[in-house]
């Protein structure tokens, strides 16, 4: 997954696009870990140390990873989209603000 998401930050720089990750990670310093060593450059908070932290609670997360995909308003628009699925989702909704995209998805 963390490619793909590397590939979405590089080929949307500039546009109305921001991903915010949670972590579960037993502890921040493995959060630190795991950003490093997958390139992680984009916000990840780390949620307590488990699938049942605050963040995970208040959103209703069942599952990890789980994925949302919000709006400029804050809507949530999309849940669990992946590869294809996620380019056209979010093509949709920067089309919707006047930012015309098209995404090329890599499978790696």
């Amino acid at each position: 997954m963390y490619p793909h998401e590397r590939s979405l930050v590089s080929q949307l720089a500039g546009k109305s696009f921001v991903i915010l990750g949670v972590n579960s990670d037993g502890s921040q310093e493995k959060l630190k870990k795991t950003m490093e060593k997958e390139d992680i450059t984009w916000r990840s908070w780390w949620d307590g140390g488990s699938t049942g932290g605050p963040i995970a609670t208040r959103w209703n997360v069942q599952g990890w990873p789980t994925l949302y995909l919000l709006d400029g308003n804050g809507v949530i628009r999309f849940k669990n989209a992946r590869g294809e699925r996620l380019d056209r989702a979010i093509e949709e909704l920067l089309a919707e603000i006047g930012e015309e995209v098209t995404l090329e998805h890599d499978e790696t």
